[in-house]
């Protein structure tokens, strides 16, 4: 069984199950949770919990009220063969920039492993980076960035910038759109796993390695070449489709 949490209630559960119907197989025994909040309340709820809180205790605290609770007969992460985590970088916290990135540093080394206790992949600077492109394939998508300040404003950024009116380009599954709709996420995949590698290792191809774009080595490379810069911005990057170069081996 496979556990996926994801920060927001509505867009990435979609993109999802999208995903879920093109690419898995039909008997994958899945869960999909919904944290509610971001990556820095998680960290301050695990961090509460103290040593040996993990994924499936926050949730289970959180979750505990709700009629359709999915996790109600869950007691612990070992119920799980692999746990997913999708969150956003949201560079425009109120924390301090220094203090953001000494938590998703932590929270990268705590979920590095989903066999443990779970893999996290972090959308910069959120998740509506998934449509910030151009027509697909989008040549010029490894130049992309935002600057700091406007991270406030990406979701409407994002709209006006993609060339698609509307998520129905990575969604729609009917039967006669589907092969399209692949093609649009296959198209995704490639820019993003490219870009993470221009991100890394200032190449706009295929890594050699997966391991060269790794969530953390991608997290360190921002902050070198984007963020602690003088003029702080952030690459644009979205964690779904190098979810899916990662996954299927």
């Amino acid at each position: 069984m496979i556990l996926f949490v994801f920060e927001g209630k509505e867009r990435e559960p979609q993109l999802y199950r999208a995903i879920e119907k093109l690419f898995f197989p039909k008997e994958t025994d899945a869960i999909v949770c919904s944290f509610g909040n971001n990556i820095y309340e998680l960290y301050r709820q695990i961090t509460q919990l103290g040593d040996g809180a993990d994924i499936v205790s926050v949730l289970r605290e959180q979750l505990e009220s709700q009629e359709d609770n999915p996790l109600k007969d869950i007691t612990t992460s070992s119920a799980f063969a692999e746990i997913y985590l999708f969150f956003d970088y949201d560079l425009h916290h109120r924390l301090p920039l220094d203090e953001i990135n000494r938590q998703l540093r932590e929270m990268l080394v705590l979920f590095d492993d989903e066999t443990t206790n779970g893999k996290l992949y972090i959308n910069y600077p959120m998740i509506e980076s998934i449509r910030h492109a151009k027509e697909l394939p989008d040549a010029n998508y490894y130049l992309y960035a935002i600057p700091k300040d406007q991270c406030r404003e990406f979701k409407h950024i994002a709209h006006d910038f993609s060339h698609y009116g509307s998520l129905d380009f990575l969604t729609d599954t009917r039967e006669r759109r589907i092969e399209a709709t692949k093609q649009n996420w296959q198209h995704l995949k490639n820019m993003n796993v490219c870009k993470a590698n221009y991100i890394c290792c200032d190449e706009n191809i295929y890594p050699k390695n997966k391991r060269d774009i790794a969530q953390q080595n991608i997290f360190e490379a921002q902050l070198q070449k984007y963020v602690n810069k003088e003029s702080c911005s952030v690459a644009i990057l979205n964690a779904f489709p190098i979810f899916l170069y990662d996954y299927f081996k």
